[in-house]
């Protein structure tokens, strides 16, 4: 990942509603929610929430699919894993205890989905 994408990702982040939806979309799989899900869930006014999925969207970080009359909105997995991986890239400096704990996190987290 280029620097300025992981800049673009992490400012879309950088925001309170955002990254509620996202975390929400994270959890969420594959599967994805519908826009007015998303809406209840985070109680969002459908106006901030719109402008929320489009400025994630725009990073990289947020994709749709029309099912029907819904618009159902997904992580994108892989942008999240460059981004994770960037961030990563030049951790621990020969000292891997320095990142460890962030791995054993993230196994954590995998085994209980």
């Amino acid at each position: 990942m280029e620097t300025s994408s992981a800049v673009s990702a992490l400012s879309a982040l950088a925001h309170p509603g955002r990254l509620e939806v996202y975390r929400l979309l994270v959890r969420a799989g594959d599967a994805g929610m519908a826009a007015g899900e998303v809406a209840r869930a985070t109680g969002s006014l459908p106006n901030t929430l719109s402008a929320n999925l489009n400025i994630l969207s725009g990073a990289g970080l947020v994709r749709s699919r029309r099912e029907g009359r819904s618009i159902i909105y997904t992580a994108a997995y892989d942008r999240m894993r460059d981004l994770l991986g960037f961030l990563m890239e030049d951790c621990c400096s020969g000292n891997p205890e320095i990142c460890g704990p962030v791995a054993e996190m993230a196994a954590r987290a995998c085994k209980a989905c």
